[in-house]
This record gives C-alpha cells, sequence and structure tokens, in this order.
C-alpha cells in the first residue's frame, strides 16, 4: 500500500480522535497528514504513528496552503456543506461522516461490505451513512441476497457517544433535567425516545435517516422500512432490534449459514449459555454482532434479530477509514 497524505476535519473531536486510531491499528501509511479544527483548537499536538502534529484552524487559506489526496471529515452538516467543496475543488477526495451530503444523488452512500461499487461513482465527495443505518444493513445485505426483502421494522437502542463529548458528559455526570448540556432530559436511569428534531410525519430526523439511507444504500428505493430510535444510558455501543420479512421462505440453519459468512458480521447467538450481543461486549470492536435470530411466527417469513455494533467505530471512523482502503490498496 502506498503512502498517502490524508487530512483530518474534526481532528480534536470524539469521531476524528476516533479516525486518527484506527488508522494507526490498520497500519495506514500517512506521509502528510493535516489536522483541522475550529480556530479555538488551533495548535493543540496530536499524537500519530510516533510524531506530534499541531491542529489547524479550518479555513480556506489553510486548505489551499495545505493540499492532499484524502480528507476524512467529522465536523457536523454545517461545517462539511461550507468546506468539503473547497477540498473537492483541489480534486481531495473527502469522506464525510456528517449528515450533509448522505442524500445528495450526485454522492454515494457506502458500507464497503455492502455497496463497495458505489465508492467509485463520486465527484470527490463520498458520505458516510449514520451509525444505525450502517450496522443495520451489513446484516440485511447477505440475507436479502437470498430471500428478496420485502419490509423492515427497526428500533434502535443508541448510546449517548452517538450525541459527542457533551451526551458523554451527560451520562457520566448524571446531570438532572434543566442542567443537561446535550439532552432535553436527564439520561442517568432513563431512555429518551427522541433523537433530532420531529419531522411533520411524527419522526424523528435520525429515524427518517435509517429509512431513507438504508434505502440508498442497498438500492431498494420502495423498501417498506418502520423505524424508532430510543436513546439510552449506555456509553456506547448501539442495540438495534431487526424485523425483517421477506418474498421467499428461509430456514433458521440458512440464516445462520449466510451471516456466519458476511464480511464485518459475527454471529454471537447461544441462548441456552446467555450468550448474545451486548454494548459492553462490543465496545471497542469494528464487527458487527448478531444473536437472538429466530422466526417471527406472527407473518410469514418473518425473522426477528438483535444486532449491537460500536457507534464510533463500525458506525462511524472504521467505515469511513475502509472506504479510504478501497482507493489505497
Amino acid at each position: 500500500m502506498k503512502a498517502i497524505s490524508l487530512a483530518i476535519v474534526g481532528a480534536t473531536g470524539v469521531v476524528g480522535r476516533k479516525f486518527l486510531e484506527v488508522l494507526e491499528e490498520r497500519k495506514i501509511k500517512v506521509r502528510t497528514l493535516v489536522l483541522f479544527a475550529s480556530e479555538r483548537s488551533q495548535g493543540i499536538m496530536i499524537p500519530f504513528q510516533g510524531k506530534n502534529y499541531p491542529v489547524l484552524t479550518l479555513n480556506e487559506t489553510n486548505v489551499k496552503n495545505n493540499p492532499v489526496e484524502y480528507a476524512l471529515f467529522s465536523a457536523g452538516s454545517d461545517v462539511s456543506l461550507q468546506n468539503a467543496p473547497l477540498f473537492a475543488k483541489q480534486k481531495t477526495l473527502v469522506i464525510d461522516n456528517s449528515a450533509a451530503w448522505r442524500m445528495d444523488p450526485n454522492v454515494p452512500l457506502v458500507v464497503p461490505e455492502v455497496n463497495p461499487q458505489d465508492a467509485f461513482k463520486h465527484q470527490y465527495i463520498i458520505a458516510n451513512p449514520n451509525c444505525s443505518t450502517i450496522q443495520a444493513v451489513v446484516v440485511m445485505k447477505p440475507l436479502h441476497d437470498a430471500f428478496k426483502l420485502k419490509r423492515m421494522v427497526i428500533a434502535t437502542y443508541q448510546a449517548v457517544s452517538g450525541a459527542g463529548s457533551k451526551g458523554m458528559h451527560d451520562l457520566a455526570e448524571k446531570l438532572p433535567t434543566g442542567k443537561t448540556t446535550k439532552f432535553p432530559y436527564q439520561i442517568y436511569e432513563n431512555v429518551i425516545p427522541h433523537i433530532d428534531i420531529f419531522m411533520e410525519n411524527g419522526n424523528t430526523k435520525e429515524e427518517e435517516k435509517i429509512i431513507k439511507e438504508s434505502r440508498k444504500i442497498m438500492g431498494l428505493p420502495q423498501l417498506k422500512i418502520s423505524s424508532s430510535a430510543v436513546r439510552v444510558p449506555v456509553k456506547n455501543a448501539h442495540s438495534e432490534v431487526i424485523n425483517l420479512e421477506f418474498e421467499k421462505p428461509f430456514e433458521l440453519p440458512k440464516i445462520y449459514a449466510l451471516l456466519s459468512k458476511a464480511p464485518g458480521v459475527v454471529v454471537y447467538d447461544k441462548p441456552d449459555k446467555k450468550e448474545y450481543p451486548m454494548p459492553l461486549l462490543v465496545d471497542g470492536k469494528d464487527d458487527v454482532y448478531v444473536g437472538r435470530i429466530r422466526r417471527d411466527e406472527s407473518i410469514k417469513n418473518g425473522l426477528n434479530m438483535f444486532v449491537v455494533g460500536d457507534n464510533l467505530r463500525k458506525g462511524a471512523a472504521t467505515n469511513a477509514v475502509q472506504i479510504l482502503q478501497l482507493f489505497t490498496k
């Protein structure tokens, strides 16, 4: 693998630092590294591969003066909308972790285990999907290929790390309602059925993301999906209850066999031994874990699963780095 020149935008944030961690673990050869963040982070030194790198203020001058081949973004939609085109104009391939470009028809939305071919249709911007969407489609893809998906019902139980450092602070400090820094109510010893803003149809924006992004990634624009998203008092790793309905009949041994062979998936399902996916088990891992696999006897060709993934790794940083690796092999 050749050495690359790379920028990290949002380098001081939770996902930005996780980018660097995953890059080191995967031994990505970086000959030039440029770190960008807001003006208040200017001059902070961040270690990477045995060296310390200064954080630069993200602005047009610094972008132009520090050309790179690739840029990993995790600094929010507004920052991405304003700055990703600056990199793209310089023919820097941007892999963006925000929601800014995900539904743009000219921007690929990519999970390498599901639709790697779409990445090469880029116009110098590739979108990294929502964390909950990523772990769902990794499991859905091999099952759809075999049995043809008809409908999905998904309920996500999302860790506070998905809300960034402020969300983690609310939980760690057990902040009560009225004193929280991120959530509308205390999250300690509580669950909140509200992630992002409410839409006219009653869904939250988070729930709409899962619906629309899953359809785009899977190439199934008409797929029927019902989604619910709940914030839970867990530090890291999102959990999902997924109910799938297929066009074709299936046998459970075939489901196990397909998922066991699927890239990026670990089947962890021995109820008699109390073995099933949980955030504590999956935290820090790149694979998506699936268990509680069982037939939904209320409908024809129905299946229930419990799916857990580390939202900072596979749900964000690792997926972005995997997209990068499609171009650097």
